[in-house]
């Protein structure tokens, strides 16, 4: 298969914390580090030509996400710029995505995840057991 066709997609948001984000010991709440994932989630998906709501819509699939794990290494602080890379590292039976948080301006890694999101024909609810081609094309598994 052309590398081309089969390298697989990252993707980078570049963000600021808000006080908003800030739990009692002025760091960002724990919570929040899953809300950066998926704004990175979704910025990767539209550069990848994917839109998950006119698939939903269209085709009647929904990409829920079944699984999560985060870990904490440096806590963000009110102020901080910092990037929000993720990475496809599966995409045939489930979609399997890497983020890494870093500090724009040092590049100090913050916080590792990993999230698994499958493909559910709906309004069946009916488990697939693998990503449609396109998408699984579209982000580097085709």
């Amino acid at each position: 298969m052309p590398m081309s066709e089969n390298t697989p997609k990252t993707a980078e948001i570049r963000l600021k914390v808000p006080f908003h984000d800030l739990d009692p010991a002025q760091i960002v709440w724990h919570g929040n580090y899953l809300r950066y994932f998926d704004m990175a989630r979704f910025t990767l998906f539209k550069e990848a030509g994917v839109d998950l709501y006119d698939y939903f819509t269209g085709k009647r699939y929904a990409f829920p996400v079944i699984k999560t794990s985060t870990k904490h290494i440096a806590p963000l602080k009110y102020g901080d710029e910092f990037i929000c890379r993720v990475t496809v590292l599966e995409a045939r039976i489930k979609i399997s995505l890497g983020f890494e948080i870093m500090l724009a301006e040092s590049g100090l890694v913050c916080t590792r995840g990993m999230g698994d999101q499958v493909a559910v024909k709906m309004p069946e609810m009916e488990l697939q057991l693998e990503i449609p081609f396109e998408i699984r094309k579209a982000l580097g598994f085709g």
